[in-house]
């Protein structure tokens, strides 16, 4: 199988003390949640049966809160570079590739592909916001900007009731350690 390497951003805007994240449908999501519900639909492979789901569950089973990302698909542009694309698409903020920061890089979906993402760190203002974002339709995507306010990150991490990525949990966590602790004390409330 081939795949694609990615790039995956955390991005925290000073202007309003948030971190920015996506939310969209995916479909393995969905699926596995499907399955979960109506184990009898993988019983019989039986492709009759299987499209005659009485019950359909709703498309909000298979949205995740992710990090901005995208795939390593242009051999002309550096990570950087594709990382700067996908925020201004995803989320509407052009960032300069200097605003980058490199936190990591790792291997992701081991059990599957294999392929190696790298995380970045980017801060933006309000005055960087030059779109809504929303990804590429055209392309499939169909992206919600969300705003995570700074002082409910952590809570926001741990609910098991928001599906969400390993990498917002990793993120958040490796901000709480590493960037925070410089802010300002009048930005950080308690949890």
């Amino acid at each position: 199988m081939r795949t694609h390497d990615s790039v995956s951003i955390l991005i925290f805007n000073t202007s309003r003390q948030c971190f920015v994240v996506v939310k969209q449908f995916r479909p393995a999501v969905y699926m596995c949640e499907v399955e979960r519900q109506h184990p009898q639909l993988f019983q019989n492979q039986d492709k009759e049966s299987f499209s005659r789901l009485e019950d359909p569950l709703p498309a909000v089973v298979g949205v995740t809160y992710e990090l901005c990302a995208g795939i390593v698909d242009k051999p002309h542009l550096s990570l950087e570079e594709i990382a700067c694309e996908e925020i201004l698409e995803e989320c509407g903020y052009r960032v300069p590739v200097t605003n980058l920061k490199k936190i990591t890089s790792y291997r992701s979906g081991v059990g599957v592909t294999g392929s190696r993402q790298t995380l970045f760190y980017a801060e933006v203002t309000d005055q960087m916001k030059t779109s809504g974002g929303g990804g590429q339709p055209e392309e499939g995507e169909l992206i919600e900007v969300v705003e995570i306010p700074l002082e409910d990150s952590m809570k926001f991490a741990y609910d098991e009731t928001l599906p969400k990525t390993m990498g917002v949990i990793f993120s958040f966590t490796w901000f709480q350690n590493n960037i925070a602790p410089k802010l300002p004390k009048s930005n950080i409330k308690a949890p």
